[in-house]
């Protein structure tokens, strides 16, 4: 699922906030370059409406939105607070509406989108506008049948405080969050809610990081098992992130989240799985080349649907309203 409305550009603004705006559109370049998908079974995306983001946010909140010097705050992108309100609609939130309904998409689907995973229901920040996760996860409960208990593995360099504060007592939706110490939120109300908290110092490499996504992955899993998971696969761990903190190499990441596919294809968990932060340019090429990687490893695609408990982006993704025998992967 993708649309190119997902790529926030206009006059430049974009480019005074580090998160690359514009990378799901590489992306997929990327993996048409590949071979692995083409335009024939990519499946547009839906703006959300006012209708579906009512199901988790508040109208206040929504109508806060409606302020550019609200939105301006939001997306820490100061200059957008001296523009008209209609053009911050149509250049920054239609498309962070545009890529959250792709999220609503691909939670049916179990497939690969985008996060905001900052964002709750009545309060927004980090550049998010909108509670993806939350809606993602509220809209599997409600219209999809057979599930009804949720696993969220938040491996973003940030801590997830939005999906937190939405889900805080709610006991279908078990948190596991993973995330450096000492950066931005440092949501403590919000902490509360994750049931498997690994925090991380400066500078942590592959060797330690990938022995802990292992273990706590497993350890999530082992402990509820869920109908569904949520795979926020956050780039911003990589090594020079301005943000993140972390000192991840491209292949650290590229095995990370084939561990925590593995972990769901031994237990025929399926996953939706969404990309968040990461403010490198390079980032794009990394999230292209760890899909390739899944596929080549089995772990999505045709070859994971042959397997015995499978589970992978795109185990549900066998959908009618391509040609015949596609499978759709969602960015």
């Amino acid at each position: 699922v993708y649309h190119p409305d997902y790529n926030i550009t206009f006059m430049g603004l974009e480019k005074l906030h580090p998160f690359d705006a514009g990378k799901w559109g590489k992306v997929i370049c990327f993996l048409k370059e590949e071979h692995f998908i083409n335009d024939g079974n990519i499946v547009g995306a839906l703006e959300a409406t006012e209708e579906d983001l009512l199901v988790v946010h508040t109208k206040h909140y929504l109508n806060r939105l409606k302020w550019s010097l609200v939105v301006a705050t939001i997306t820490e992108i100061p200059p957008l607070l001296f523009l008209p309100n209609f053009l911050v609609q149509r250049k920054v939130l239609k498309p962070l509406r545009t890529q959250t309904g792709g999220t609503i998409m691909v939670a049916c689907l179990m497939a690969l989108t985008l996060s905001f995973h900052h964002c709750s229901s009545d309060r927004g920040g980090g550049f998010c506008a909108y509670a993806d996760i939350t809606l993602a996860i509220k809209f599997l409960f409600e219209r999809v049948e057979g599930i009804s208990r949720a696993t969220i593995i938040d491996l973003d360099a940030h801590q997830g405080n939005g999906h937190e504060r939405d889900f805080m007592d709610d006991r279908r939706v078990f948190i596991m969050d993973m995330y450096n110490r000492y950066i931005y939120p440092g949501d403590g109300y919000a902490k509360r809610a994750i049931k498997r908290k690994v925090e991380l110092d400066w500078g942590t490499e592959d060797s330690e990081y990938l022995q802990k996504v292992e273990l706590h992955s497993e350890g999530a899993l082992n402990e509820v098992r869920p109908d569904i998971i949520v795979y926020n696969a956050g780039t911003d761990i990589l090594d020079g992130d301005p943000l993140g903190g972390l000192s991840i190499s491209p292949q650290g990441i590229v095995k990370r989240d084939e561990i925590v596919f593995r972990a769901a294809r031994r237990r025929g968990i399926p996953i939706l799985m969404v990309t968040s932060g990461g403010y490198q340019k390079k980032t794009a090429r990394i999230i292209a080349d760890s899909i390739l990687n899944l596929h080549q490893q089995g772990l999505i695609g045709a070859e994971a649907l042959e397997g015995e408990g499978s589970s992978s982006l795109v185990t549900s993704m066998m959908c009618s309203s391509g040609p015949a025998g596609s499978t759709f992967t969602a960015v």
